[in-house]
């Protein structure tokens, strides 16, 4: 008499067997087959990245770990951070060209007279180029350098202290927090981050590149040095 054919018996709790008598891995799975997997945690969904474990253990399946900064939010990306610097420097360039190029028509415009004078008989008057030209050009030089100045300061400073953020910042989500959780950015706190960022950047060569590079190796809060200098850190918020 044919005996009916036999099948492991499927461990308690477990998964049917698969075809050919194999039952599926037991080790850990996340989620069962059939059931839509819930959005992970990362630096742009919005949800709090999982918190890190013990020293030297290694990270959770489908849970990306995300640098925090000390308030709990995700650390700004380099990739982030520069775009929003270029967007920064666009706003900044057009805000301050409305001034310069008028000033320079004005200023070629009374200074070209004097540069190609002649008297009424029709002759060449030697000009005096320091007098005529290198002074003037210099004032114009100074004019421009403290409106670039003033312009970088309230562009950074003032609109650091309404929002945390510039107009580049706001457009990649970013926002300037103080290291401290516990503390408020204030006026010192920005303008400590906008002397050191402009002002050292002008009066130093190369100083703007290793400043802006810094993040890179910076642990563990990926600052650069004007946020070391000023004592705060770029975030990646969702608004």
């Amino acid at each position: 008499m044919t005996q009916p054919p036999t099948h492991p018996t499927p461990p308690a709790g477990g998964p049917l067997p698969a075809a050919g008598g194999f039952a599926p891995p037991s080790g850990p799975y996340p989620y069962p087959q059939g059931y839509a997997v819930p959005p992970q945690p990362g630096p742009y969904s919005g949800l709090p990245a999982y918190p890190a474990g013990p020293p030297g253990a290694p990270p959770r399946p489908g849970y990306p770990l995300v640098p925090l900064s000390p308030g709990g939010h995700p650390l700004a990306s380099f990739g982030d951070r520069l775009l929003a610097v270029l967007i920064d420097g666009l706003v900044l360039m057009a805000v301050c060209m409305v001034f310069i190029v008028p000033a320079m028509i004005v200023f070629f415009v009374a200074v070209l007279p004097d540069l190609t004078a002649t008297t009424p008989a029709g002759t060449y008057v030697e000009p005096d180029p320091f007098a005529d030209f290198l002074l003037p050009f210099l004032g114009l030089e100074a004019g421009i350098i403290l409106l670039t100045f003033g312009v970088t300061y309230v562009y950074h400073v003032e609109m650091m202290l309404r929002t945390g953020q510039t107009l580049g910042k706001r457009v990649m989500k970013l926002r300037i927090v103080p290291a401290d959780p516990a503390r408020t950015m204030d006026r010192r706190m920005a303008v400590k981050r906008w002397a050191a960022h402009q002002v050292g950047g002008s009066l130093i060569p190369g100083f703007s590149y290793l400043d802006g590079l810094w993040q890179l190796w910076d642990k563990p809060w990926q600052q650069c040095l004007h946020d070391k200098f000023a004592d705060t850190v770029v975030v990646k918020v969702s608004w």
